[in-house]
């Protein structure tokens, strides 16, 4: 879609956005990777190029963890929602004029948070791009330059999960896990999980992830025997929107809850805050419609003394690097991240891939998000429309 317009008045003629296009790749995974409610084996992943008047283009993702369950949300529906209703809003727009596209975006689009968030990180790209800077100096500069990265494990057998965590560990790759749950009945899934944090006791960390799968006398019954075998965090056992619920599992355990499903906005996160409902934050961009509103719910997590975490909707390069400078310009991001996507890939996608060394991974240098994608790799992997 190209653009007949022109930018505000007196406004860098360079910036004015000229082209948007979106393509759907579908990515390969090195192992099948299981949720509480789906599974995948490939990655569906949106790109959203932004083309300036300058010849600069920006690029954001558009990805979500194994299809509509989580958010509502699919590349399917998100291509439409950008190319119908959010690029002829952008062309003849300023790429620096954040505030105004986004306002005007939601006059028209309701919710549809992880394509707003694609539209908004590839704005952010060509904005830095142009100036010649990384994107992390337009989110307020640095508070460091890597985050550690847990390791996500599935739903598999006990068996398959232990072998999966101790190659890693063996390999210097990562240092902690989070299981997935909420698949099976209560009590099994438990002995599951007892079984795995009795063989990485002492050696690595623990978490658990329900995916707000369990409800609160569910989660007051089960979760102590957690707690007893040695798992250092729960992340949102209970549905999104049951804060309530959430704030009496936290007041119940002597170990952090996160939240996930229940925070999505900067409302969300003073919500949570003012009920003491979770102890630690998980921020995802896409999720939360982009860097502006994560960085803002990092703040007031910040405000409210509650670390915050680099969460992943098992996101590409691109929107994992985008989440990384996010977490590299929040002082409250404490409680490192699982910004693996990449690792779960079968096929890089970058010129240069992303580097993870010593349990972390680390920042690139480079104007924009500081990665180029492969066009060779964008071919081989686009969807093909039938």
């Amino acid at each position: 879609m190209t653009a007949p317009g022109s930018g505000r008045p007196g406004a860098d003629p360079d910036l004015r956005i000229e082209r948007v296009e979106t393509v759907i790749l579908d990515v390969p995974l090195r192992r099948p990777h299981r949720f509480a409610r789906v599974g995948m084996d490939a990655q569906p992943v949106l790109l959203v190029s932004v083309r300036t008047a300058g010849g600069v283009t920006g690029v954001g993702e558009g990805t979500v963890p194994g299809g509509p369950w989580w958010g509502g949300e699919s590349v399917e529906t998100m291509q439409v929602i950008i190319e119908r209703y959010v690029a002829p809003l952008l062309l003849g727009r300023q790429c620096d004029d954040l505030f105004a596209i986004g306002r005007d975006i939601n006059d028209v689009v309701a919710a549809n948070l992880y394509a707003k968030a694609a539209v908004e990180v590839a704005l952010h790209d060509a904005w830095a791009r142009c100036l010649g800077v990384p994107v992390h100096t337009l989110l307020g500069g640095l508070a460091r330059v890597s985050i550690p990265v847990t390791w996500a494990l599935g739903t598999e057998p006990a068996a398959v999960v232990v072998e999966e965590a101790l190659g890693k560990l063996d390999a210097g790759l990562h240092h902690s896990f989070k299981l997935k749950m909420g698949a099976q009945e209560p009590a099994d899934d438990v002995a599951r999980v007892c079984t795995v944090a009795d063989k990485l006791r002492g050696v690595a960390g623990v978490r658990v992830d329900l995916n707000a799968r369990w409800d609160r006398l569910t989660s007051l019954t089960y979760l102590p025997r957690l707690v007893e075998a040695g798992v250092e965090l729960v992340e949102q056992p209970v549905p999104g929107a049951e804060f309530e619920a959430l704030a009496e599992i936290n007041r119940a355990l002597p170990i952090p809850v996160m939240a996930d499903e229940s925070l999505r906005t900067p409302t969300d996160a003073l919500r949570l805050a003012s009920l003491r409902a979770a102890d630690v934050y998980s921020l995802k961009t896409t999720k939360s419609g982009g860097l502006r509103a994560t960085k803002a719910i990092a703040e007031i997590a910040a405000a409210a003394g509650i670390p915050c975490h680099g969460g992943t909707a098992i996101e590409g390069p691109i929107g994992t690097v985008a989440s990384l400078h996010l977490a590299c310009a929040s002082p409250a991001v404490t409680w490192g991240s699982e910004l693996f996507g990449p690792l779960l890939m079968r096929e890089e996608l970058l010129t240069t891939p992303l580097r993870y060394a010593d349990g972390s991974l680390h920042l690139p240098d480079g104007p924009g998000l500081g990665v180029e994608l492969d066009p060779a790799a964008v071919r081989a992997f686009t969807r093909k429309v039938s």
